[in-house]
């Protein structure tokens, strides 16, 4: 699998975020390997908090998030996914699969030994972490869910061909529309104008200014534009960027339906704390914390709150209350101090 490797130097003197990097080399699925970055600081016998972040983000998204955790004596892993930050980044669109995500990641998660793990995951994060979850639950012991989800084929059948012919025909967006096309529930779902917009729109890597700015509810100083900007020189780095929301399973007859469908049956046998910290403020998730509450047992005498004022990227805009949320599920059954 060809792929490139984003230069360190991209990585220099990064506003917030002075933590050496850590590397671990996963099978690509091709007969090559694939080197997969991570955060982990803090105490080493500490007990571990995972935090997995999503598209098109990386695990700087977490920097204000981190130090508090390990204050509270915590080891924080914060992985950066394929195609994302300081990890490998294929060339090619085809080669990023839901599949071969959750794949790479559950390698990078046994080869690091992982276990009673509190995860904290949001958008992409959750697709791929609730199927590590799933997959490994004797290594997780509490779970945050926040902003995310595991869509299996949620578009209704009937409503399926009629918009798979519109997607072809909807102009593609400017990234400043976005936001508008999420709120507008009268027409075409805007999660579509987001798959159109990441995989035609060069505006998903264009250098010097973050696409980051445009998605965030509170602006981004510069230093944390570049910040934002260094895994992607120019858009040939950005294919995994591109290629994430045509892999969510929207229809029923994408990639992945079944093997979330059999996920889901595990998760609704899965009674270990399960906490939903979703924003106030995202069109892309809300209300999406409605099915997790009725099908997850672990969910069941949680206080769930609401993350506020914050929006899709509420890690960025309430780290705060991010870290409450787990500490408070962490303190369900008095396993917390």
């Amino acid at each position: 699998m060809e792929f490139l490797r984003t230069p360190d130097s991209r990585f220099e003197n990064l506003e917030n975020f002075p933590y050496e990097p850590n590397y671990l080399s996963v099978a690509d699925g091709e007969g090559g390997q694939l080197r997969i970055h991570y955060v982990d600081t803090g105490p080493c016998d500490g007990r571990v908090v995972l935090l997995m972040h999503g598209q098109p983000a990386w695990c700087y998204l977490y920097r204000s998030m981190i130090p508090l955790l390990v204050a509270k004596g915590f080891r924080v892993v914060a992985p950066d996914l394929v195609g994302f930050g300081r990890s490998d980044k294929p060339t090619e669109r085809a080669d990023y699969t839901y599949a071969n995500h959750v794949a790479w990641m559950s390698d990078w998660l046994t080869q690091l030994g992982l276990d009673d793990i509190t995860v904290f995951f949001q958008d992409w994060g959750s697709l791929i972490g609730l199927r590590l979850v799933t997959a490994f639950s004797e290594r997780f012991s509490h779970v945050v869910l926040a902003n995310g989800g595991l869509p299996a084929g949620i578009i209704p059948e009937a409503f399926a061909k009629p918009l798979q012919e519109a997607y072809e025909t909807l102009p593609v967006p400017d990234a400043h529309e976005l936001g508008d096309r999420f709120r507008d529930t009268t027409g075409i779902p805007g999660f579509l104008y987001w798959r159109k917009f990441a995989a035609e729109n060069p505006a998903i890597a264009q250098p010097g200014k973050s696409l980051m700015n445009d998605l965030m509810s509170a602006g981004l100083s510069q230093r944390e534009v570049d910040a934002y900007d260094a895994p992607f020189p120019d858009l040939s780095y950005a294919a995994g960027a591109r290629q994430f929301p045509s892999l969510v399973p929207l229809f029923h007859d994408e990639p992945e339906v079944q093997e979330n469908k059999a996920a889901w049956k595990i998760l609704e046998q899965f009674d270990k704390p399960f906490l939903l910290a979703f924003a106030d403020n995202d069109p892309v998730t809300q209300g999406g914390d409605k099915t997790f509450k009725e099908r997850v047992p672990g969910c069941q005498g949680l206080e769930h709150r609401t993350i506020s004022p914050a929006g899709h990227f509420l890690q960025q805009d309430q780290p705060e209350q991010c870290v409450q949320a787990i500490l408070d599920v962490m303190a369900h059954g008095g396993l917390q101090d």
